[in-house]
């Protein structure tokens, strides 16, 4: 059975970074995609990233684009995203999930079919962004 387990939250400034970590483990495939997503107070899902561990290729949302960054080490099995430039609308939950295969589904359009695209999730890490 798969398990994602995210870490890395907190509470930050307007223009702080942060880096998040989510680790995976109880698979042998080395063929999978991680990707993030967030969920702000009475918001739906969003998704936010996503990289193909294999060859460490990466997409990102139109809103988080040139600020977050998603990165891998496969050694460790576990994914990274560094958030630059952080804004009070970037506060949310923030959760990732894993899938079999080498492609990312797009974190853009209906966050819905982002989230249902992996079928392992954590319980995520809360991100405050507040002066």
């Amino acid at each position: 059975q798969v398990q994602v387990v995210e870490s890395g939250g907190g509470l930050v400034k307007p223009g702080d970074s942060l880096i998040l970590s989510c680790a995976v483990s109880g698979f042998t495939s080395d063929s999978y995609a991680i990707g993030w997503y967030r969920q702000a107070p009475g918001k739906g899902r969003e998704g936010v990233s996503c990289i193909s561990v294999q060859d460490g290729s990466a997409v990102y949302a139109s809103s988080v684009k040139g600020r977050f960054t998603i990165s891998r080490d496969n050694a460790k099995k576990t994914v990274y995203l560094e958030m630059k430039s952080l804004k009070v609308e970037d506060t949310a939950a923030y959760y990732c999930g894993f899938r079999e295969g080498i492609l990312c589904p797009v974190p853009e359009g209906s966050g819905y079919h982002y989230v249902s695209a992996f079928s392992s999730r954590g319980q995520g890490t809360q991100v405050t962004v507040s002066s």
